[in-house]
């Protein structure tokens, strides 16, 4: 299939280099944990630990800052973190980002699928699963809310394994009601056996190819962040 170009529903790759704020420490207890309040903070789950830092790196090890890399849970931006000589990280940790950093980071920056090392992007598809799992309602809406991009192309389209017949299925089904779970999706639409590895599908396809013309889930612009 030819992913085209519409420019309302379209989002250009996000800027690699771009960074977020360095704070210093994360404040004490989360504005989200006191009752009735909500906060805008975001946050990312850790794919991988690296306490001597880079291996490309070619300083002295004991000049190379801790790094580790991390998976934004809203949009699916993958950041960078150098972290401060005190900092311990664990793989599928979970840490605020937005709009400061937790304790232990000390720089974030924006990086690519090709700037990760080998143990973090082996680890991003089942982070990339758990999001989704988590926040199933918000990603089964993606199904309830798909919406047509040109006259020839709709939004479902993009989902890997989805052409006319399985898209008008989806359509059809949702007119009657909207879709409640992905066991829901499954057992509505003929022929719509594995709605939530579709998402999965996408999302790693969005991360690794910077030259998609459309991007529905990575990025601060998609149409689906969670905003």
């Amino acid at each position: 299939m030819t992913d085209e170009r519409d420019p309302e529903t379209a989002s250009d790759p996000p800027d690699a280099t771009d960074a977020v704020d360095e704070s210093a420490a994360e404040p004490e207890g989360r504005a989200d944990d006191a009752e009735g309040i909500e906060d805008d903070a975001v946050y990312a789950y850790v794919l991988e630990y690296l306490p001597h830092g880079r291996a490309d790196d070619d300083r002295p090890q004991h000049r190379r800052p801790a790094v580790a890399y991390g998976l934004d849970e809203r949009d699916f931006r993958l950041f960078e973190f150098e972290l401060t000589d005190d900092a311990e990280f664990g793989i599928d940790d979970r840490v605020q980002i937005e709009p400061e950093t937790a304790a232990g980071i000390k720089r974030a920056r924006r990086v690519g699928y090709d700037d990760l090392n080998r143990g973090a992007s082996q680890e991003l598809e089942y982070v990339v699963e758990d999001i989704i799992e988590a926040d199933e309602r918000r990603f089964v809406d993606f199904y309830n809310d798909a919406e047509p991009i040109s006259l020839r192309l709709h939004q479902l389209n993009l989902l890997p394994g989805i052409g006319k017949k399985l898209r008008n299925n989806v359509l059809d089904a949702r007119k009657r009601g909207p879709f409640e779970s992905f066991e829901d999706l499954s057992e509505r639409v003929s022929g719509l056996h594995s709605p939530k590895e579709k998402l999965v599908e996408r999302v790693m396809e969005e991360l690794r190819d910077d030259d998609l013309k459309y991007r529905i889930f990575v990025g601060v612009d998609a149409p689906t962040a969670n905003k």
